[in-house]
């Protein structure tokens, strides 16, 4: 069983930069894919970034590349997100998912493990 808790969201003016967490317990973890979704109000859950177990793979939505970075600490059992160069249009509750996977994915069916999410809010 796996359960993750995010953190670091917030409120950030347009161009700042943010670093949301994920921090997860049991010690599956460390060997799952793990990736950051996020649904703005009125709109669906989307793919935002995920992380192979190792650290050794990533994949970025295109909306997001070149902007936030995706990183993990085994030895911590958490998984980040950097943003940098906030957009208004970034503002959501953003989740966190892990499941025992070989590669990063951005398929939402495979993940088994969701967090309850972090607000973060880009004003402009």
């Amino acid at each position: 069983q796996v359960q993750l808790v995010e953190s670091g969201g917030g409120l950030v003016q347009a161009g700042g930069s943010l670093r949301v967490s994920c921090a997860a317990s049991g010690r599956a973890f460390r060997w799952y894919t793990t990736g950051w979704f996020r649904q703005a109000p009125g709109k669906e859950r989307e793919f935002v970034a995920a992380v192979s177990w190792n650290g050794g793979s990533t994949f970025y939505a295109d909306s997001v590349k070149g902007r936030f970075t995706i990183s993990r600490d085994n030895a911590k059992n958490t998984v980040y997100l950097q943003m940098n160069s906030l957009k208004p249009e970034d503002t959501a509750v953003y989740y966190c998912a892990a499941g025992p996977r070989n590669s990063a994915t951005p398929m939402t069916s495979e993940y088994d493990y969701w967090g309850r999410g972090t607000q973060v809010t880009v004003s402009s």
